[in-house]
């Protein structure tokens, strides 16, 4: 406790602190929220690190970005000279801070002598991927917190393939902020100083024109999109950020010509108050967009999140309903339309590869096993997907074609490596496109016929939020219990197998036989359910929540409309009696 007094008197009274700081925390008289604030380090997890905005070592602000940032520095400068002059790009979002501390992390990286590409207004974060590519620098950062409410910001580190840092280098960038336990002495080059240097240099337009080159070369119907593009009728919605442009632009650039883009959600806001809060999961970040659609009679209603990663879709039926689909459903979609659309054109290659996560519902397996295509399942995570594309790449063993996660991501191509919510948007709309004008069907008929010919898959998610020193503790109660009570069914589905990632062991129920999992280690349970489906529970890397995952398999919506209720039902008032005990 004596360790959260000092923390706390450091800094409200350091002069190294702005008064800003010092003011907010001197304000501060509850004790459980100093505890909170000062009891750790905000966690630089594989990917970065995300929290609420606030003073605090357990919060995101420009000191907790400076310590960060000095860790990553001293690994680039570890590369020696080349590592230091190949650099580091950096890109952001429309949150709060967050042009702020892209511009601190900058500053802290050109003070240690490393040359700093910073994009010259809010970019994607799959154009920062592109970008570390493009640049052929050393690692990127990207500041954003995703689709997470507004209280939060985040920051993500990628590595010279434009992934997410690799877990080694990871750990020795987390090595190098523990090692620093001053939080005092980390001082920004000034900014004037750092452009005369030639050590900054400010980005933009050049990029943008290069990276949607290279996304209109995805399409894989060209010259019906130009031909016939401007009929199929979109409404897009940005939530208020850094989609907007490339969106907009890449569509148009194909043929998409007939685009209503959302006014009220159009311009960057880091109060995000149209919306509860910017995830296109959420039925409620539609609202706006159903009623432009209403009026535009549009046939496609799409949104990206803040920093689009991801994308949510939203289809017309033909009784002029608009249906939401899940993050499984776009991604079975668009699986099924590369796919089958390669194969006609004579481009699936030989070793054509999906790779998806564990999490994902096993149709999109069924869908690429009935093409001759291999499947890689991976964690959850798309810098897993990334990983796993960049080893097929090195090995010379698969080629790339699609990969998604059932959290709205979705990538195809080789020049980005993260999940890319205009690429996706290309795509879906191009998919759309086809089947109306081709085959006089919805990407809603298209889904029926899918289901009709594999089984109907249903999948949904709960998420219990356990902040706090408590909720750690909490959800490792969960775990430990999960782990320890043999589960034989589930709602009088017997499992089949039960898969523990942390232990990297498998047991196959049945036949009582174990076997490795070549994953790397995680704290991930998932049981999987005799003839299809499973569920998966796991603590989130990036917020304060506990995971389930549930996915069924029946031969009629109904019937999996209604195993899926009783799964979760069943589930749920498990994990509240562990919660009780």
């Amino acid at each position: 406790m004596r360790n959260i007094q000092d923390r706390h008197r450091l800094w409200s009274e350091h002069p190294y602190f702005d008064e800003e700081t010092r003011h907010e925390l001197e304000q501060i008289t509850d004790p459980r929220e100093i505890e909170d604030r000062f009891y750790m380090d905000l966690e630089f997890g594989t990917g970065g690190l995300r929290g609420v905005i606030a003073a605090g070592t357990n919060r995101m602000n420009k000191y907790v970005i400076r310590k960060v940032t000095q860790g990553l520095a001293e690994c680039v400068c570890d590369h020696g000279p080349e590592g230091m002059k190949r650099g580091v790009v950096i890109a952001y979002d429309s949150r709060r801070y967050s042009a702020e501390f892209a511009l601190e992390a900058a500053l802290v990286l050109t003070k240690n002598g490393v040359k700093v590409y910073l994009f010259d207004a809010l970019r994607p974060t799959p154009e920062l991927s592109f970008a570390v590519r493009q640049l052929h620098a050393l690692a990127g950062i990207v500041v954003t917190a995703s689709h997470n409410p507004k209280a939060y910001n985040g920051y993500k580190v990628y590595w010279d393939d434009g992934g997410q840092v690799p877990p080694l280098k990871a750990d020795q960038i987390l090595s190098r902020i523990e090692a620093r336990e001053n939080w005092l002495g980390i001082e920004p080059m000034a900014l004037e100083a750092a452009k005369k240097s030639g050590l900054l240099e400010i980005v933009g337009e050049e990029i943008d024109q290069t990276y949607l080159a290279r996304v209109r070369e995805l399409a894989l119907h060209p010259d019906l999109d130009v031909q016939k593009g401007g009929d199929l009728r979109i409404v897009y919605t940005p939530l208020h950020g850094a989609g907007n442009s490339l969106v907009r632009r890449a569509l148009a650039e194909l043929g998409f010509g007939s685009v209503t883009v959302v006014p009220e959600q159009e311009l960057p806001d880091p109060e995000f108050t149209t919306v509860p809060y910017p995830n296109p999961e959420i039925p409620a970040t539609f609202e706006l967009a159903r009623k432009y659609g209403l009026e535009t009679q549009a046939d496609l209603l799409l949104a990206t999140d803040p920093d689009a990663d991801r994308l949510g879709v939203v289809i017309r039926d033909p009784q002029g309903n608009y249906i939401q689909l899940t993050g499984n459903q776009i991604g079975v979609l668009l699986t099924y339309y590369i796919l089958s659309q390669k194969k006609a054109l004579g481009t699936l290659p030989e070793n054509a590869t999906i790779i998806k996560t564990v999490a994902s519902t096993d149709l999109a397996d069924e869908v690429a096993n009935s093409f001759n295509v291999r499947v890689e399942n991976v964690l959850t995570g798309f810098k897993f997907i990334a990983e796993k594309e960049k080893e097929m790449e090195e090995g010379d063993w698969g080629t790339f074609q699609f990969g998604f996660e059932e959290s709205y991501g979705y990538l195809a191509g080789d020049f980005v490596r993260d999940k890319d919510g205009i690429i996706a948007s290309v795509l879906l709309a191009e998919a759309a496109l086809y089947y109306r004008q081709l085959e006089g069907l919805t990407l809603l008929d298209l889904l029926e016929r899918i289901y009709e010919e594999f089984g109907y898959y249903l999948d949904d998610q709960e998420s219990l939020a356990l902040e706090g020193i408590q909720g750690k503790e909490e959800m490792t109660r969960i775990m430990d219990s999960l782990r320890q009570e043999e589960i034989l069914e589930l709602n009088g589905i017997s499992i089949e197998k039960v898969d523990d990632y942390e232990k990297r062991v498998g047991k196959n129920l049945i036949t009582g036989q174990t076997y490795p999992l070549t994953l790397p280690r995680s704290n991930v349970l998932r049981f999987s359910f005799e003839g299809g489906g499973f569920v998966m529970v796991r603590p989130s890397g990036t917020e304060p929540k506990i995971k389930f995952y549930f996915s069924v398999k029946a031969n009629t919506l109904q019937e999996a409309e209604n195993t899926l209720r009783n799964l979760k039902e069943e589930v749920m008032h498990r994990i509240a009696q562990i919660r009780s005990v």
